[in-house]
């Protein structure tokens, strides 16, 4: 199973269509507080289509929270930011990996991207002019490319 982490987002719209691929897509679906929104805002459950309650969903008090987490293995983490070092494309994915996104507004933690420099990924743009992705289009990019991997290490062993 992929996981696909939300650092505090902030737009309900985005979480709620990231859930619905997760759902879609048997992944689970890790939110870090703080969170822009509550989980039952109807705009998020909108965007869920109703499946919010139907994906595998974890909560999180906090990023030292997350790190802590007994399941979590960092050398599995990929952390995905505009300053990557790797193509998101270029990255070998494999079942248990943690895809992890920052907010709409700030991106994920300074220190995140320090510490773990070599697990950074970006999704190279044409236009230099756009600044960023929308969160839950970039989510979808990554989350479609690892699963498109995956389902060929399986096919072709």
């Amino acid at each position: 199973m992929l996981h696909v982490v939300l650092y505090a987002p902030r737009i309900p719209q985005n979480t709620g269509q990231i859930a619905r691929a997760c759902f879609a897509m048997g992944c689970r679906l890790h939110l870090i507080r703080p969170l822009g929104f509550r989980l039952d805002e109807a705009s998020l459950k909108r965007a869920a289509v109703g499946h919010l309650k139907a994906t595998d969903l974890r909560l999180h008090r906090d990023g030292d929270a997350f790190w802590s987490s007994p399941d979590l293995d960092p050398d599995r983490c990929w952390l995905v930011t505009k300053h990557g070092a790797v193509d998101y494309a270029q990255v070998q994915y494999r079942q248990g990996d943690w895809l992890i996104f920052g907010n709409e507004t700030e991106g994920l933690p300074p220190d995140w991207l320090e510490r773990r420099r070599d697990r950074t990924v970006v999704i190279p743009m044409h236009e230099p002019r756009v600044r960023c992705l929308n969160l839950a289009t970039a989510a979808a990019a990554v989350l479609f490319e690892a699963l498109r991997q995956l389902r060929l290490t399986q096919e072709h062993g």
